[in-house]
């Protein structure tokens, strides 16, 4: 609808020219968002304990209070579950996202507040779009529907007063009424928790609609779309949507998923866009089809610090803001949100791939990373070493986690990696080769520990049963929204369950 695109295009110029601003001026943005979150909050039990309103600087905000993690966090968002008001953020606040971010049974209730829905999650969704527009103004988008494929938790009360969900539910019910008239499939589906029922109602739903656009995790998205193309029987999904045109994504890495969606929407004019999106907040947007990096956003209300990785530990580790950062460090993120999480460590680690603007990559979690023998190996070291093994083998990875084999009397240290395969490489030992390689030629520790095999041998590859990944998740009752398979672990807690798994499925079959 050239009108709808028209309207959309003119309301987005005032969007991009703010956009543009705290990209020439980063910091100035975040100095101006603290004072707000500051201001806004002094009245609170929290900001009235470290007394907000005599807070006139970066450097005194950040001698004050204290960092957190949730389990510093975790009694006062129970006592604001339990409908208390005023203690992190002002007013009462009524949702809460579960998450997290593992398969652990242990989960982390993030406060939604009212300014948080609207200014940050609401609004990176919106600015998804105004930067798609700028970069393609021929796009058609708004021509068709907007399939998105939200979490399989529902909305469930904690007591009369307050809910929990997935974020993607939240954000479902908290959606102007219009939002129904331009996505697919309906809240009432898009809100279903048995997995397998809602793929179902979401093919009957969808295959009739004119959807231009899909968004969410890839490796759900790309079961969706197989279980489309097999109730249709199609070949691709051009022959359901032939205007399909973009697929947001985000939660994990789309590297190992690229080739198959690819393979399944098989036109040039299928664009893909990167999104930063946590239940903690919206945190940055691709902006340049034609670069990794993701723009941060720093006006959502959110105020961002840093710390080196190897810093964590510390009891006074260096934390820095926009102005300090480096490009090619690895930092951990900390914010201070408009949902009342004051210098939160989210448990995310990033890098600057740009100062000017601000852009990051995702590399990894603070807990997600094989360090048993000092080798260091972190997310993006894996992501980036398989990348170049399938490249070299022309294999193709479905899922993947990896942890350690440890030492003992008679045995070196080594990395056991368990990969379910869509297409398994010729020769397993020389994948392995090509992993090994290119781990060393990205990690310099890994290197290290691997000459002449005198600490490290050589990785151990694990060809996984079809589906295994997905009936582990199952079986946790993990299936669909921002669940995600364990990358990589320290210890061998998710791989020896999914290697018993494997061995019951492989008997099974026999």
């Amino acid at each position: 609808m050239p009108f709808i695109t028209s309207i959309v295009n003119w309301l987005n110029v005032k969007r991009i020219f703010q956009i543009d601003l705290f990209r020439k001026y980063p910091f100035d943005i975040q100095q101006e968002v603290l004072s707000k979150l500051l201001l806004k909050a002094s009245g609170t039990e929290w900001g009235r304990k470290y007394d907000y309103v005599s807070i006139e600087s970066i450097e005194e905000y950040q001698k004050r209070v204290p960092l957190q993690t949730y389990e510093d966090v975790k009694p006062n968002v129970e006592r604001i579950r339990s409908g208390q008001k005023d203690v992190l953020w002002p007013g009462d606040i009524k949702w809460f996202a579960k998450s997290s971010g593992t398969t652990n049974d242990k989960s982390k209730f993030i406060p939604i507040s009212k300014e948080c829905l609207e200014d940050c999650h609401f609004r990176g969704a919106r600015d998804v779009l105004a930067i798609y527009m700028q970069n393609n103004p021929e796009s058609k988008l708004f021509s068709g529907k907007g399939l998105t494929l939200g979490g399989s938790n529902k909305i469930d009360n904690y007591d009369t007063q307050t809910y929990y969900g997935d974020l993607s539910a939240i954000l479902l019910e908290n959606s102007p009424f219009w939002i129904e008239f331009v996505r697919t499939p309906s809240q009432e589906v898009a809100l279903l928790d048995r997995w397998e029922e809602k793929l179902e109602k979401i093919a009957a739903e969808t295959i009739e609609e004119n959807v231009t656009s899909i968004a969410g995790v890839p490796s759900w998205n790309l079961v969706m779309l197989k279980y489309i193309l097999e109730y249709t029987g199609k070949k691709n999904i051009l022959e359901i949507w032939p205007n399909i045109e973009l697929f947001m994504h985000g939660g994990v890495n789309f590297i190992p998923y690229r080739e198959q969606f690819e393979k399944i929407i098989p036109t040039p004019n299928m664009h893909y866009q990167e999104t930063y999106n946590a239940s903690e907040g919206f945190f940055a947007i691709q902006d340049d089809p034609a670069d990794p990096g993701m723009l941060l956003m720093l006006d959502y209300n959110i105020f961002y610090e840093f710390i080196p990785v190897e810093q964590l530990e510390s009891e006074t580790p260096e934390v820095f803001t926009v102005a300090d950062v480096k490009k090619g460090q690895n930092y951990a993120i900390v914010i201070s949100t408009n949902g009342g999480l004051w210098r939160y460590i989210i448990g995310d680690t990033v890098k600057f791939t740009s100062l000017s603007p601000h852009k990051i990559i995702i590399t990894g979690r603070t807990k997600h990373f094989i360090n048993a023998f000092g080798e260091e190996i972190i997310i993006e070291n894996a992501e980036n070493a398989l990348k170049i093994a399938c490249e070299r083998t022309g294999a193709i990875i479905t899922d993947y986690t990896a942890a350690p084999i440890y030492m003992s009397s008679e045995t070196k240290g080594a990395h056991e990696w368990l990969i379910e395969f869509e297409k398994e490489p010729e020769n397993p030992d020389y994948f392995a080769t090509m992993l090994d390689h290119a781990l060393m030629s990205l990690n310099s520790d890994y290197e290290a520990k691997r000459y002449k095999n005198i600490t490290l041998g050589a990785p151990v590859i694990r060809i996984a049963q079809r589906s295994l990944f997905y009936r582990w998740l199952g079986e946790k009752g993990k299936l669909g929204g921002q669940n995600k398979v364990p990358r990589l672990s320290n210890d061998r807690k998710y791989i020896d369950e999914l290697l018993k798994l494997n061995d019951k499925m492989d008997q099974s079959k026999k």
